[in-house]
């Protein structure tokens, strides 16, 4: 289990295939057969691996891991944000290149209790993006070249915590 920061922001390496400086992906999205995987999280492009982190160029910030019920946590377009300032009562998710020349096409992102492990809470489907709820999962909704990703993700109804992002 990744250990959570107590800082205010989150900041984790985004775990993916990379060929050159662009990210293969399924064209509409991760199948939901990947929530159940042995290894979650892995890509499953034959015999693609992901890329060590330290070489991984994209990053994925959420600017707090503490959520309580219902609430919204939702990413920008760009990384520009004050991580001690809640939008809304919301957080910024958001995935994003190191330089801007680098592009992704893919991504699958799950929500995870910091204290459990559980899946939780439930992704808002926006442009371009598909939802899977069985496993509080997001992934890309076309293999279009991005430079960055806008999710929302909202908290159970009944329930305070600490919440991660696995990639």
């Amino acid at each position: 289990m990744p250990s959570v920061s107590s800082k205010a922001a989150i900041s984790v390496l985004i775990i993916l295939s990379v060929m050159g400086n662009v990210i293969e992906s399924f064209p509409d999205g991760a199948p939901s057969d990947t929530c159940v995987k042995k290894r979650p999280n892995q890509p499953n492009h034959g015999q693609a691996r992901p890329q060590p982190l330290h070489t991984n160029p994209f990053e994925v910030v959420a600017s707090s891991e503490a959520y309580h019920p219902g609430q919204e946590i939702s990413g920008g377009q760009t990384p520009t944000y004050n991580h001690n300032r809640l939008y809304n009562r919301s957080f910024v998710v958001v995935i994003y290149p190191h330089t801007k020349q680098e592009l992704f096409r893919g991504f699958f992102i799950q929500a995870r209790d910091a204290d459990t492990n559980d899946w939780i809470g439930e992704w808002i489907k926006s442009e371009n993006t598909n939802t899977i709820p069985e496993c509080s999962a997001i992934t890309h909704g076309d293999n279009k070249d991005k430079l960055a990703a806008k999710l929302i993700w909202k908290a159970p109804q009944n329930k305070r915590g600490r919440v991660y992002f696995t990639y």
